[in-house]
């Protein structure tokens, strides 16, 4: 039950920021990633690993804040976890080296998940599994403006001050994020689970979890959109910057672009939801997948080397990933009003852990060229279409 105090809007409000903890925390300093690399004096591997590190941590922490919010409840782990969030922007902002820059990403990916997790768990809490592709793409469409905004952000500020500046950034949205928090959240939460923290009963349930079907196969089209997302994030300012010869502010234009795109996709995602049902709706958004994949894949072998032979095939990929995100995020959690918290931790991690196998993959395969960002984005997005033509059309709601 929605709290009296809460309109609808603040609900979508606060979805929006808390899950724009993600996507802000990685893109706002991805125009700055080749630069803090020379100054640091680091590897193309370690400056992999302050993306890595962070979403490995943030998908293991789920596991951790999922059961203890469907213990304690929403508000007071949203509490502790933007606080940790703030601190440790704070840090990455002063940190003088690589490898203390790597631990406190690595903290701030902790703190994210317990923002991330309780917002997945809300959508849960308050809508029916109908209603809840809906809400979660209205939150995520906020995501999507975020998203629009935090590259040509990251990469203005990178231009005009420097990298430290830039995620200094973080902190400031943490801040305001904390504060809208504390000031008008109320609980979601209507009973907590006195059971959620016991190792048996925990181990029960994510057992239980993990062999429902439809977990598996919304799961399955989330990873695999997560991965092909997660290419994008890790590769591409080597890509635009060194390979293409972007500036700085060029490439934050170009992720502009695509979370522009995206943002469209989860505009779309409403409308084919009501008109079409999920399974099918998300057998379309398969189409525009392996299009982006195969394009990209194509037109690099066929040498052709330019912004928009990337720009186009991830547009078309991005535009389906608005479609997969809301679909594939909730329909994992909806089979579990009494755990959503633990759904939605385990959707969570299996995510990261993709991502983090994929920045330790392209760590070592960077070459110079974009046909390990391309091959990269063939492989999701040929996953991406099978789980959407095969697992969620043989098991998800009708």
């Amino acid at each position: 039950m929605r709290p009296a105090r809460m309109s609808p809007a603040m609900v979508v409000l606060t979805l929006s920021l808390l899950l724009g903890l993600q996507p802000i925390t990685t893109d706002l300093y991805l125009p700055a990633l080749p630069g803090l690399t020379q100054d640091l004096g680091a590897s193309m591997a370690q400056a992999q690993r302050t993306l890595s590190q962070l979403l490995l941590a943030f998908g293991a922490s789920q596991l951790v804040w999922g059961p203890v919010s469907d213990r304690l409840g929403r508000r007071p782990v949203l509490l502790l976890g933007l606080l940790a969030y703030w601190v440790a922007s704070v840090g990455s902002a002063l940190s003088a080296s690589m490898e203390l820059l790597i631990l406190w990403r690595t903290l701030q990916g902790i703190a994210m998940g317990a923002g991330v997790v309780c917002a997945r768990a809300i959508v849960r809490d308050l809508y029916t599994p109908a209603q809840g592709a809906t809400a979660m793409s209205k939150g995520l469409s906020g995501l999507g403006v975020i998203a629009c905004l935090a590259a040509p952000l990251g990469g203005a500020i990178t231009a005009w001050l420097d990298w430290h500046a830039a995620l200094l950034g973080l902190a400031v949205f943490g801040a305001a994020t904390l504060a809208l928090v504390a000031w008008r959240f109320e609980e979601t939460l209507a009973q907590k689970n006195p059971q959620a923290l016991h190792w048996g009963p925990m181990l029960r349930t994510w057992l239980l979890i993990l062999r429902t079907p439809q977990f598996v196969a919304f799961s399955a089209l989330s990873m695999a959109s997560y991965g092909g997302l997660f290419t994008y994030l890790a590769a591409s300012s080597f890509v635009y910057i060194r390979v293409l010869g972007f500036s700085s502010t060029q490439y934050g234009m170009a992720m502009f672009l695509n979370a522009f795109v995206y943002l469209l996709g989860t505009f779309a995602c409403r409308r084919l939801v009501a008109r079409l049902g999920v399974r099918r709706t998300v057998a379309v958004a398969g189409l525009f997948t392996l299009a982006g994949g195969a394009g990209m894949v194509l037109l690099a072998l066929w040498g052709v080397v330019a912004g928009w032979a990337i720009m186009l095939p991830m547009s078309t990929f991005m535009f389906a990933h608005g479609i997969h995100q809301p679909c594939g995020q909730s329909g994992a959690v909806a089979p579990f009003p009494q755990a959503a918290g633990a759904a939605s931790a385990l959707n969570g991690f299996l995510m990261m852990l993709v991502a983090f196998a994929t920045g330790q993959w392209l760590g070592t395969h960077l070459d110079g060229t974009v046909l390990p960002l391309a091959y990269a984005m063939g492989f999701w997005s040929l996953l991406l279409a099978l789980s959407a033509w095969i697992l969620v059309h043989r098991y998800g709601p009708r």
